[in-house]
């Protein structure tokens, strides 16, 4: 008897190779009816999700994955506004990027194709179900989706409605795959799928990364957790330090861009560190500190080095003063986990410093790491923010979700 896996893995196979002949025309109409649909269908959506937010209440879910699971009527327009910019952006399929002419009459063309089949597993995300449905058809991708199970009911009335838009179209609603079994079992099972999946990305926390690294034999597109970092060197700005740390931290603290520590020039500390503390205090964020933040603030609790590796995904940050840019470079190094890391400073050289040997996807000087997200990069959407270095680094748009082929055109040349 055919598993679940295989039998859509199967469908997803068969549906990649009519998606790898359709045109972004076609692509574009789908995606147009597929956020019409989320619209339409969106008080069920959210009555679906409702069901998910009681059960995790009922299972004391931390407030951050709450958040990540929720879906409003904000939430859901975000979502087709995020297609709609996907629609206009340009279809990499196709592009010739580099053409080579030989001697012997061979026309030699390097070409950007589709992945084929990508598998998702993620966790209490229902808005990624949206994500990678939609990048992968724009790429023309088929994509088998593996949620969590507590967020089962908002994914499959996710599923459901690209379904209903998708049956309105030429593309075939296999293209867009959703595991129902959401057991382990199911999941070692995908991690070995090679004979229909051409890739496999993994999306949510650490643990669940590590895991499909580890275990799976299929390709993996590795995503990382986020445990970023601001330095406030000694030549900050107060205004710009307090209007950065507030919003990296505060904005939206479950998401992987937020940060997580906050590395201070002591010279900068004994101007200002005392304000920003409180700010962030007043703000109802939990300072963890060093020794030398504890003895100055008396609501900082002590920070163990677990705590300098920890991504909190809420209104906690950890504290550490460090001598110079290049403590602070080291700290990251030591304890950072590649996502996106952030110096606030006037001085130009110092920011150069920083930025060029910081060893993270996105580095920023004087501004918020909020920013690593594909909607704000002009990608519509990321399929996740990769923290590896091969094929893609960063949030990965349309080009991540991408290979390329070569085509040789010849009039009966042989080689001798």
């Amino acid at each position: 008897m055919t598993s679940e896996i295989q039998g859509k893995g199967q469908r997803a196979k068969a549906a990649s190779y009519i998606l790898n002949i359709k045109t972004t025309c076609e692509k574009n109409e789908a995606l147009t009816k597929i956020a019409e649909q989320l619209i339409i269908d969106q008080h069920t959506i959210m009555a679906e999700n409702a069901k998910d937010l009681a059960l995790g209440e009922k299972q004391s879910l931390p407030a951050s994955t709450l958040d990540r699971m929720m879906l409003n009527e904000e939430r859901i327009v975000a979502m087709a506004d995020a297609i709609h910019l996907l629609v206009s952006l340009q279809d990499p399929v196709g592009t010739v990027i580099e053409q080579i002419d030989k001697e012997n009459g061979l026309h030699i063309e390097k070409r950007i194709v589709p992945l084929g089949v990508i598998g998702m597993i993620y966790e209490a995300r229902p808005n990624v179900t949206v994500d990678a449905a939609t990048l992968s058809l724009k790429t023309g991708n088929a994509v088998i989706l593996r949620g969590s199970s507590s967020a089962k009911f908002s994914n499959t009335a996710l599923v459901a409605s690209i379904h209903r838009a998708l049956a309105k179209t030429s593309i075939p609603i296999e293209a867009v795959q959703l595991i129902e079994d959401t057991s382990r079992e199911t999941v070692k099972e995908l991690f070995h799928l090679k004979e229909y999946l051409d890739v496999l990305i993994p999306r949510g926390g650490k643990a669940l990364i590590d895991l499909v690294v580890k275990e799976a034999t299929v390709p993996v597109l590795e995503t990382g957790a986020g445990n970023c970092h601001i330095y406030v060197d000694q030549m900050a700005d107060y205004i710009k330090a307090e209007k950065i740390c507030l919003n990296a931290k505060t904005q939206r603290p479950s998401v992987c861009n937020a940060a997580e520590s906050l590395l201070i020039h002591p010279i900068w500390f004994k101007s200002h560190g005392m304000q920003l503390l409180t700010a962030l205090h007043d703000a109802g964020v939990t300072i963890i500190g060093d020794e030398q933040v504890c003895q100055l603030f008396e609501a900082a609790l002590p920070a163990t080095e677990e705590d300098y590796a920890m991504e909190y995904l809420n209104l906690t940050i950890s504290v550490k003063l460090v001598e110079n840019v290049y403590e602070a470079i080291e700290h990251i190094h030591r304890f950072g986990t590649h996502h996106s890391e952030a110096i606030i400073t006037e001085d130009q050289l110092v920011a150069e410093t920083f930025l060029n040997n910081v060893d993270a996807a996105a580095v920023y000087h004087n501004a918020s790491t909020r920013f690593t997200d594909g909607f704000e990069f002009g990608y519509g959407a990321e399929i996740g923010i990769s923290t590896q270095k091969l094929h893609a680094r960063g949030p990965m748009g349309l080009p991540a979700l991408t290979s390329t082929k070569y085509f040789i055109y010849g009039n009966g040349q042989i080689r001798e």
